[in-house]
């Protein structure tokens, strides 16, 4: 059975071109980048062409460029460097629909005494923006807003918000790891001081990701060890990861156009096709400003868990809003913070496309996937109750 993969927001296929830049730098070019000999010298010199290369997907400088291990990395370093920079102050601004690499992150700050704010959204998932200029104090250090939300697809007017921020002498990150490589950046052009990214969700490998820090931006390190990216990380460099990621960057740069294309058709035609033959189904979040790839629908009075399964059982991969905690399901804190409806939220699933689908896997899943709404409606009280009602 073929496997029709819509869940790349969650992981994305590694570029096969990725994987070929890689392969020498797990056998003939093993060397240490930060040796004095030349065979470990010339490995650093690759290095730095591979930051190049991804500075110029984000319009950034190399030297702005500090490689992590992940996205989550990249946010709590962003976060406590800037915490670190400045002592005097103890507040934090963010939102309620962020990742839990932030918003982990804050819930724990405010067990350490920090003061942490969190923004709310409305119904379509945007940003109550008075709220959030009102709560930025001469008391907040950092102001972090991620750019596109990874459940809803939601954009968010990062740049906008970050130049209000540098007018109040607040320091600004956006946690970018959905954003990047799908939607045009040139932080050559923004007021944002720190931006988080991980190469896994650009066709790149795991285990890798990027903090932008912008030059002149105070900076504390959150690994202290040795010289490397210029005292900022500490740690010998995942050299062929690293390559990957430069590989990556030029490919969802050069692919770019397609993704706001050809992919956003897709998932329109996916979108058209699954709302056109299930009824008692809506899109989640704003429809006209998000990522082209992503679509999160609600299909009410069924279990998103229960939809997965059966999905699975036709080679169709996604990803359900609700979490199976302590025994009892609970919908996403985005659809939460949405005010989506429990009856819609517990039924919630988020497809997120490629520039590996195809037309044909789009129609795969709407013809496959309306029956399984049906049947397991079919088996819930909730449907039956709604009938009866409208009866």
């Amino acid at each position: 059975m073929k496997t029709i993969y819509l869940d790349n927001n969650a992981t994305t296929r590694v570029a096969p071109e990725v994987v070929a830049e890689m392969l020498p730098y797990f056998s003939e070019r093993y060397g240490n980048p930060s040796s004095m000999h030349s065979f470990g010298g010339q490995v650093g010199k690759e290095l730095r062409a591979a930051r190049e290369k991804l500075a110029g997907l984000l319009g950034a400088r190399p030297e702005e460029i500090i490689y992590t291990s992940c996205g989550t990395e990249s946010d709590n370093t962003a976060i406590r460097a800037a915490l670190a920079a400045n002592p005097g102050r103890r507040q934090v601004v963010t939102t309620r629909v962020e990742h839990p690499a932030v918003k982990s992150l804050c819930e724990h700050l405010v067990k350490e005494g920090y003061r942490v704010t969190f923004v709310p959204v409305d119904q379509s998932g945007r940003l109550d923006l008075d709220y959030l200029y009102e709560h930025m104090t001469e008391d907040t250090a950092i102001v972090s807003v991620m750019w596109a939300n990874n459940e809803t697809g939601v954009l968010f007017p990062v740049e906008q918000i970050a130049r209000f921020a540098k007018e109040r002498g607040i320091a600004f990150h956006t946690d970018a790891v959905q954003a990047v490589g799908k939607i045009p950046i040139d932080l050559s052009a923004s007021a944002i001081d720190m931006l988080s990214l991980s190469g896994h969700k650009l066709h790149g490998p795991k285990g890798i990701g990027a903090l932008y820090v912008r030059k002149g931006t105070k900076f504390s390190p959150f690994l202290i060890g040795g010289h490397q990216e210029s005292g900022r990380r500490g740690g010998t460099e995942n050299t062929a990861a690293i390559i990957g990621l430069g590989r990556a960057a030029e490919f969802v740069s050069d692919h770019m156009e397609e993704e706001n294309t050809r992919v956003k058709a897709l998932r329109d035609r996916l979108e058209s096709g699954l709302l056109g033959r299930v009824s008692h189904a809506v899109v989640n979040g704003d429809p006209e400003n998000r990522l082209p790839n992503t679509s999160n629908i609600a299909f009410e009075f069924v279990e998103g868990e229960s939809i997965l399964l059966m999905m699975d059982g036709h080679g169709i991969c996604a990803s359900s809003g609700s979490a199976c905690t302590s025994g009892s399901l609970e919908p996403s804190h985005v659809l939460r913070a949405m005010g989506v409806p429990y009856t819609a939220a517990h039924g919630s699933i988020r497809f997120s496309l490629s520039l590996y689908n195809t037309e044909e896997e789009i129609d795969y899943v709407v013809e496959h996937l309306p029956p399984i709404i049906e049947r397991l409606r079919q088996m819930s009280p909730f449907w039956q109750n709604a009938c009866e009602k409208t009866a």
